[in-house]
Order: C-alpha cells, then sequence, then structure tokens
C-alpha cells in the first residue's frame, strides 16, 4: 500500500504537488500565527498578574447635586451595593464617601453624599468606587504615628494605632494594587478590643521601596517585609500578633505565618477575600474576562518558569505550589478566621471553603452573600465587626 502511495504521488502532476506544498505552506504559517497570537496574549496576562496595577475609572458620574448632597453614578454590581463606600474622583475633590442607595433604575444608582460638595464643585465624569471609605488616618480621630519599618528591601511606611497595654496587636496587610488605606476601616473594632493596631506596606505598593523587578510576587517575597514589621511590634512590646491581611494580603499572611521568624508570637490569622490559591483566582478572572482557557494556562505556566521570566518581568519564577494553601493544609498551625462573600466577583470563595475542609481544626469560615471583594465591612458593619470580636475574644487576645 505503501509503494502505491508513492507511485501516486511520483505519477502526480507538478501543478498537484505545487498546490500540496502551497496548502502545507499555508497551514504552517496559520498554526505558527495561531501560536504567536498565544504566546503573546499568555504574556500579556502573565504581566498583567505581577505588575502593581494603577486604579482605573469602573463607574461614571452621571449627575451630581449640591444642594440636596447626592450623587447619580452608572450601575454597577459595585455601585448598586447597600452602605457605605468611597470614589475616586478627578477635578475639585479626589475622593468622597458615599452613603445609602436612595434610588436606582437599570442604568443608574442615585446615592447620599457623606463627603460634603460645595455648589462650585466640578468633578470629571470617569471615577472608581472603592471600599475603602476611609482614606486618611485621621479621619478615624484615633491616636496614631507614622513608622517606618526597616525590611532588607528599605524602610517601609507604617501607621501604628496604640491601643490597650500595648501586648497585643494586629498587623493588617492590604492588598493587589492597593495601599494600607484599605485597611483603616478595621482600626475602631481592634482599638475597641484593646489592641493595637499596625498598618503595613511592602515592597512595590506604590508606598514601599521598589524592589530591582519592580513587579509583585504574590506573596512569595512580600511576606519578608511584613515579617519586619513583626519584629518591630516585638521590639515595642507585642508579645502577641494577629496578622489580618486583605485579598493579596491574606496570601502573603499565609506565607508569613509559615516562614515568619516571629511565629512563636503569632496567635492567629483573620482574612477578609483572601487569595488562598492563585491558580483559582487567575483562571476565574480570565474567564470573567473571556480569556481563553489556553492563554490563561500558558499565562500561569510561564509565571511559574524561570526561563520566561524576562518576557514576564516578573523578576524570578512565581511558586504557585508554595503559594497554594489549600494544597500546603496541613503544614498551617495557627487558628485562622476568613471572611469571604460567595458573591465576591473577583477572588472566589472557592478554596476559603476548601481550606476549611482540609483544616476543621483550625480555620473558621463566614460567609456572606451580595457582598462584593474586600466589601463586607461596607455591606454588613455590624455582622462583620461583631464576628472579628467573638473570634479575638474566644481567644484570650483581647486585653482584659
Amino acid at each position: 500500500m505503501v509503494s502505491s502511495r508513492r507511485a501516486a504521488l511520483r505519477g502526480a502532476s507538478p501543478a498537484l504537488l505545487a498546490g500540496v506544498k502551497a496548502a502545507l505552506t499555508v497551514l504552517s504559517l496559520a498554526l505558527a500565527g495561531v501560536l504567536a497570537l498565544l504566546a503573546a496574549g499568555s504574556v500579556r496576562m502573565a504581566r498583567r498578574v505581577v505588575t502593581p496595577a494603577a486604579r482605573l475609572p469602573d463607574t461614571r458620574i452621571l449627575a451630581l447635586d449640591t444642594g440636596a448632597q447626592t450623587i447619580t453614578l452608572s450601575r454597577t454590581p459595585d455601585t448598586e451595593l447597600p452602605g457605605r463606600y468611597g470614589l475616586f474622583t478627578t477635578g475639585s475633590s479626589s475622593y468622597v464617601k458615599l452613603g445609602s442607595v436612595l434610588s436606582e433604575d437599570e442604568t443608574s444608582v442615585k446615592r447620599k453624599l457623606l463627603t460634603h460638595i460645595g455648589s462650585d464643585a466640578s468633578l470629571a465624569p470617569d471615577a472608581a468606587f472603592s471600599g475603602w471609605y476611609y482614606d486618611r488616618p485621621e479621619q478615624l480621630h484615633l491616636d496614631f504615628t507614622p513608622e517606618l519599618i526597616g525590611s532588607t528591601i528599605g524602610p517601609c511606611p507604617a501607621w501604628l494605632f496604640p491601643a490597650g497595654d500595648g501586648e497585643t496587636w494586629v498587623i493588617q496587610i492590604h492588598g493587589r494594587g492597593t495601599t494600607r488605606a484599605e485597611c483603616l476601616r478595621a482600626v475602631p473594632v481592634f482599638h475597641g478590643l484593646g489592641v493595637t493596631s499596625l498598618i503595613v506596606s511592602y515592597r512595590n505598593d506604590g508606598e514601599a521601596p521598589r524592589s530591582r523587578s519592580g513587579t509583585y510576587t504574590l506573596g512569595a517575597t512580600e511576606w519578608r517585609d511584613v515579617d519586619a514589621a513583626v519584629g518591630f511590634a516585638r521590639r515595642r512590646g507585642a508579645r502577641r500578633v494577629i496578622l489580618m491581611g486583605w485579598s493579596m494580603g491574606g496570601a502573603i499572611a499565609l506565607q508569613l505565618s509559615l516562614n515568619s521568624a516571629h511565629g512563636d508570637i503569632i496567635e492567629g490569622l483573620i482574612l477578609e477575600s483572601p487569595v488562598v490559591d492563585w491558580r483559582v483566582v487567575l483562571e476565574f478572572q480570565a474567564r470573567s474576562l473571556k480569556v481563553p482557557t489556553a492563554v490563561s494556562g500558558l499565562a500561569i505556566e510561564a509565571l511559574q518558569t524561570e526561563w520566561a521570566s524576562p518576557l514576564t518581568r516578573s523578576g524570578g519564577a512565581i511558586p504557585f505550589d508554595r503559594l497554594d494553601m489549600v494544597a500546603r493544609a496541613a503544614e498551617l498551625r495557627h487558628p485562622i478566621l476568613i471572611l469571604h462573600s460567595d458573591d465576591d466577583g473577583f477572588v472566589p470563595s472557592d478554596s476559603s471553603h476548601d481550606l476549611v475542609t482540609a483544616r476543621p481544626d483550625l480555620v473558621e469560615l463566614q460567609v456572606f452573600e451580595v457582598a462584593r471583594h474586600t466589601k463586607l465591612w461596607n455591606y454588613d458593619q455590624e455582622r462583620w465587626s461583631d464576628t472579628i470580636r467573638a473570634w479575638v475574644t474566644e481567644r484570650g487576645l483581647a486585653p482584659s
């Protein structure tokens, strides 16, 4: 049979052979083009993951009533949420506080302004909705001092809110693409418990020093800067430390709990909307953005490969296996409280549920609904605060 095929090919006309060769060339070029597009897409996604993100507009200001002190925004899953929030703006104000929803329709949401806006105000239409609420430490009306934490990367700015006898501290770690102001919401509940709050920065977050690559390692190295903060707390008299991490700050807190040189004074972790397994998060976000599975898979593979780091600009391989805390659940040794919404919309709660299943002896999960990513305090401040108070008190971490 093989010889007959060869004979047929030998007998084929030159025109037919030329056509076959041309078709094969076109197919090869097309395949190369597809592979090139996949590779380019994966590199773009990989760079986006590790590059510190600028805050981008995600809603529009449709109307501003300075007489009634109301603002109308385009409707999104965030802007329609009940509760208190913030809005990053440009113009005569850079940040305003938002109150409850007053009215809504299919395309817009009118909210109460909790920051007074004068009649001569001028705000650009593009704005960014935020769960921060407080954007400066002075707004808490609590005594605080600015501090510098000496890390191997350089001095990292922090805010210190003293409380109680100074022996129990909570060290708060903000998430990806934000700064330490994200954590201010939690200070009052800890202050009321007599727990000192230290709100820290870490490499490449826009406040702390920049690393050589200037990119995130998703918790794999950032934990060292927070470990320096634990050492700072210890030198200032802390005998017990709680780590509280928001979003990527949760991934940092989990790495710190396993690797800290001061693990003997870490008493527990509180994680708000945490990243527990980066692969799950990145795959979820890729699906949300309608990125092909092949592209997201290649991006993750590139990020965890040393040879691809010059392309991804990650500064080195990202150790996704080391950052997968469900797989490493047996190594955990500190009690953990997780606060996570099943409607998070950015960091899915699946891995938080999986971590409870893997370590029910250590991990407690409080599931919220409707509230979105790192907006649980905003959505239900009473439940959020009561849950933290109860967990801290039950473990004897609140000074008597």
